[in-house]
């Protein structure tokens, strides 16, 4: 059986809304996900760059991330013809890992729970694909890199990528 291995954050959990609302409400900002096409929060305002990382170190941060839109109902037929391992990069936020578990639990409680992967570098997963929104993850990873459209990286260039979760669909179940 192939695997698949599915980053969390921009993939399948909805991060970029709540960090932008909490910025905008504490900052007195109207900074649109329209604005961050192409770059990050922290690189629209770099002299923030600090206050904009303590969002996201806060622990019950990612607890309450929205669910992208058809990754649960993708994710539960890819997992009938796959195996399937969540990866997400939570050496980044080490304050993160009970709040990704939680919501990984809630969300998607039909995936085996030893196949929730938190590290750092992902190029120690062995799979035959990645699907990330960070192309920095697919530089030493041996299998295919998949690249999921997030705002910062709607400019890469080089990749296979994929829109949304039915492009994944169409993907993988052809």
């Amino acid at each position: 059986m192939q695997r698949i291995a599915i980053d969390m954050d921009e993939v399948m959990a909805d991060f970029v809304p709540k960090h932008l609302a909490l910025f905008n409400r504490d900052f007195n900002e109207n900074i649109t996900i329209e604005d961050l096409k192409g770059k990050k929060l922290r690189e629209y305002r770099p002299h923030l760059k600090m206050e904009i990382r303590n969002y996201i170190t806060e622990p019950t941060f990612f607890r309450d991330l929205a669910v992208i839109k058809d990754s649960q109902e993708v994710i539960k037929d890819l997992s009938k013809q796959y195996e399937v391992f969540i990866t997400t990069a939570a050496m980044e936020y080490p304050t993160s890992f009970t709040a990704k578990y939680e919501w990984l639990k809630e969300h998607f409680g039909f995936l085996d729970d030893m196949n929730f992967v938190f590290c750092g570098d992902k190029s120690i997963i062995k799979a035959d694909y990645l699907i990330d929104d960070h192309t920095r993850h697919f530089a030493r990873f041996s299998g295919q890199g998949i690249l999921f459209t997030a705002p910062h990286n709607v400019n890469e260039t080089g990749y296979v990528r994929v829109n949304n979760w039915q492009e994944v669909k169409n993907y993988f179940l052809k």
